[in-house]
Parts: C-alpha cells; sequence; structure tokens
C-alpha cells in the first residue's frame, strides 16, 4: 500500500527564549514544544493529508496564540482539503479566526497576533503546496531543491539574502486584513520527497546546504541534519521543520 513518511521536530533555536512554532501533520499538532529528536510518523496514502508549520510573528505578544490556532484548525479540516479553492477557503478562514481571537482578548494583549503558514495537502496522485507569508515549501528531487512556495517578503537589498518581514500573514495588525493565499497544484509519485520549513531553518542556511542535506538523507535523518546544521549556523529563530516521502509500500522499509 502507498503511504506518506513524515518526519518532523520543533526547536526554539538558540537565541529565542521560546518556540512560537507550531506544526500539523494530519491530525497531529505540535505547538509550542521542543523536540530535539525527530518524530516519525507514517500515513496511508489516499485522504488528504496536510502537513504544515506557521510561525508566530516575533517582537509581538501572542505569536504561539496565533500559530497554534492556526494548525489545530487545519488539523480539523485537513482531510476535506480536496482542491485549491477550499484550501483559499480554509486559510481564509483561518486569517479571520486569527483576527477574532486577537479582538476578544480583553488586555488587548493579542491584539497584532499574527503567524506565517506553509503547507502541503498529499493525497493519491497529486500535492497541493499552499503558504502565507515567509515559511516555505521544497520539492527535493534528483535535480536539487525547487521552493513550491511564494515568499511574501519585500525585494531584498543588494548583497542581502534574507529579511524577517513579511508582506502578508495571517493576522498581524490591529484591523483586519483580507489575504491572497498561494496555492500550486503538482502531481505527486512514489519517491517524491518534499521539505516544509520556518524561517528559522531557511535563513540560517543556504539552498545548497539544504539540497545537501535532502540528497544525503531520509526521514527522521535528513530531519535530525537540518536542525543540526541551523543550530550550528547559530539557531537565530525558532526550527520547525518536515521531511516528507512518499512510497510505494512495495518493500525497503522507512
Amino acid at each position: 500500500m502507498p503511504y506518506v513518511a513524515v518526519s518532523a521536530l520543533s526547536h526554539p533555536g538558540l537565541l529565542r527564549e521560546r518556540n512560537e512554532d507550531s506544526l500539523v501533520i494530519g491530525p497531529w499538532t505540535l505547538c509550542a514544544t521542543v523536540t530535539e529528536s525527530p518524530q516519525t510518523l507514517v500515513f496511508p496514502l489516499g485522504t488528504p493529508l496536510v502537513v504544515a508549520v506557521a510561525d508566530g510573528l516575533g517582537g509581538q505578544p501572542g505569536g504561539d496564540v496565533a500559530s497554534a490556532l492556526v494548525v489545530r484548525r487545519i488539523a480539523s479540516i485537513g482531510p476535506a482539503l480536496r482542491s485549491e479553492d477550499a484550501v483559499r477557503d480554509t486559510l481564509n478562514a483561518c486569517n479571520r479566526a486569527v483576527y477574532e481571537a486577537a479582538e476578544g482578548d480583553e488586555r488587548s494583549e493579542l491584539a497584532a497576533m499574527g503567524t506565517t503558514v506553509a503547507g502541503a495537502v498529499i493525497q493519491s496522485g497529486s500535492l497541493l503546496a499552499f503558504n502565507v507569508g515567509d515559511s516555505r515549501v521544497f520539492a527535493a528531487s534528483r535535480d536539487g531543491l525547487r521552493q513550491l512556495s511564494v515568499d511574501d517578503s519585500p525585494p531584498l537589498a543588494p548583497g542581502q539574502r534574507t529579511t524577517s518581514l513579511v508582506t502578508q500573514c495571517l493576522g498581524g495588525a490591529p484591523a483586519y486584513r483580507a489575504i491572497h493565499p498561494h496555492v500550486t497544484a503538482g502531481s505527486l509519485s512514489p519517491g517524491d520527497r518534499y521539505l516544509v520549513c520556518t524561517d528559522g531553518v531557511t535563513d540560517p542556511l543556504t539552498t545548497d546546504v539544504l539540497d545537501a542535506v535532502m540528497r544525503e538523507y531520509d526521514d527522521g535523518r535528513a530531519a535530525f541534519e537540518l536542525w543540526k546544521a541551523a543550530i550550528e549556523a547559530g539557531g537565530p529563530d525558532n526550527i520547525t521543520l518536515a521531511v516528507v516521502r512518499v512510497g510505494d509500500g512495495s518493500g525497503g522499509g522507512l
């Protein structure tokens, strides 16, 4: 039976006091948690399976609240995400839910809480990659990493490789702002591999480093080596990632 193996971890990094990232794999969520050892989950390929990360906005309260709210909502509706429109509708609903939660905070500490989100819906024969913000989804192949997500970031200055600024996210403003989610459809075959991660991975590590790790390792070892590389590069932000592999079930193990 064809299957999907997902290996993931989430860690605060070396400079942040707490982890404001969250993660969803099917019905399983991980919010503001530390997992230095990757967790690997295996699912039959068929019913839509969502794998996504959400990176709570730093510099203001409630990033962990916003990211957790989003992944839990996605987990609850994941099996119904069979089309691009369904994904867009869900992300728009998540955006409204973040604003509604902020408005319900009587102390106004959460008034501008927000989060990015990026992930993939995996089902038989197809994949839907999506994002709002600068968390990323990559396809890993023999030809190298190919970014499927679209960064919502301002143009970089000459010599600048990364930026912490985003041009859209879920929530993140005192008054409601609509979003325009990026959703891309593609085919899916046994052996396909993907990386879903927050910018705690992509800011300190170049695409060449990510590609080298994904070429050399599979599953949990790949997740661990990516985390280790981000830590060795200074671990400047929360690190959350998921390595996805589609297997054909014909043998060979995980």
